[in-house]
């Protein structure tokens, strides 16, 4: 008989692959098991790019199994090659720690952690006792060369210059599976699809130290409306943590997402039951915003909870419905003593990395102050104490005067 959670994941359309799909029906249905999940401290939060893995662990609890989630430590101090055209610039050891902080309260928004229902660990907690030579005595001839060259995060690399430094990966996250069986009994890894290889390795690591078997699950990769992954690299990253991308923010990035998306993020990026999901898929011309509005507060409630699902909705309407009450929208408080060249003040309100995209959208017609379009690029905008700043059509923010 199917597995209830497997059937819920089937729905949902979070399963991509499974290394063995009736083995890991079995376990599940034979009773409670531990799973991970893994990802490397690149960044100080996830975006939305992480969440099909970590909803997957969030219903895998619901369900009542144990998650572990697993902060890089260590495999982000050598960088994972997996769909890269070059190696990743490396850390220090203070970037790798303030990451480490960042992801840990990332994951904490959407998997609980209390009375040890789930329990978060650092692989660089146990690879930093091994030495070079202790660690290819241990685990050296587990790996051959044909197989790991035979890996596509390999294969793709091997032309523009993957370094001994990144071959490694494999090795480390397949030792990660090995430690986690042994302390914890982990028998289930989720990965992405682009990590299906490197997961691959820890069963097969897992098999020859022990004689055990593990499964991998992978989840399909998230893109964006054009078909691109949704990632940090990419420049198209939404966060989770509030610090880098405000609750309002997050709410319309999944308010203005594409029609053709909208069941998908739903059944992906909310819990909102499958009946009710089919309701608001059959929506269709301008009623399916009422499946876009459901869909961006659910999914802002996950992250950030209730009460900033609820303002992020009211800023919203205030915006775009005439409401009047605007103090939930996103602000920002900058120096300004003078009168400021406009280009200047686009790239201090942080809306543009740079003043050769602000002149580009100011050209483009694409800037509003305080519902007027400013076109000239020459402008200066006058000191005052607050402006209400619109880029295109959907982004707002307020700047305040420190």
């Amino acid at each position: 008989m199917k597995n209830e959670l497997l059937q819920e994941l089937e729905a949902r359309g979070f399963i991509n692959q499974t290394s063995n799909f009736d083995g890991i029906n079995d376990a599940l249905n034979a009773g409670k098991i531990t799973a991970y999940w893994g990802t490397d401290p690149t960044g100080d939060s996830l975006h939305v790019g992480h969440l099909a893995s970590l909803m997957l662990m969030r219903w895998f609890q619901k369900y009542g199994h144990r998650p572990i989630t697993l902060v890089g430590g260590a495999t982000g101090r050598i960088g994972d090659p997996s769909g890269r055209d070059k190696g990743r610039p490396m850390l220090t050891n203070e970037q790798i720690e303030k990451n480490c902080a960042g992801l840990r309260k990332s994951i904490s928004k959407f998997i609980n952690f209390d009375d040890n229902q789930a329990i978060m660990v650092d692989n660089y907690d146990w690879m930093k006792g091994y030495g070079h030579l202790d660690f290819l005595r241990d685990f050296g001839m587990d790996f051959t060369i044909p197989r790991m060259l035979s890996m596509d995060s390999v294969k793709r690399r091997l032309d523009n210059g993957m370094t001994f430094l990144e071959f490694n990966y494999m090795t480390f996250q397949a030792v990660d599976f090995l430690e986690l069986y042994k302390k914890h009994n982990c028998i289930l890894q989720f990965c992405g699809a682009d990590q299906w290889g490197n997961s691959v390795m820890g069963i097969e690591l897992v098999r020859k130290k022990l004689g055990k078997e593990v499964f991998v699950l992978s989840t399909a990769l998230i893109t964006d409306a054009n078909g691109n992954k949704i990632g940090k690299s990419a420049g198209n990253a939404v966060w989770v943590n509030e610090e880098k991308t405000s609750p309002y923010d997050y709410y319309q990035y999944f308010r203005n997402v594409s029609d053709d998306l909208v069941e998908k993020f739903l059944k992906i990026f909310t819990e909102i039951p499958l009946d009710e999901i089919a309701q608001l898929a059959s929506l269709q011309g301008a009623d399916i915003n009422q499946a876009k509005k459901r869909l961006a507060f659910a999914a802002t409630e996950i992250a950030h909870g209730r009460d900033a699902a609820v303002a992020a909705e009211q800023a919203a309407t205030a915006l775009f419905a005439g409401g009047a009450d605007l103090s939930n929208v996103p602000s920002v408080e900058i120096e300004m003593n003078t009168d400021m060249p406009i280009l200047d003040f686009l790239v201090a309100t942080g809306l543009f990395p740079s003043k050769s995209e602000a002149r580009r959208m100011l050209e483009q017609g694409g800037i509003q102050i305080d519902g007027n379009k400013i076109t000239d690029v020459k402008m200066l905008v006058s000191v005052s104490d607050e402006f209400m700043v619109q880029k295109g059509k959907k982004t707002f923010l307020k700047v305040i005067k420190k």
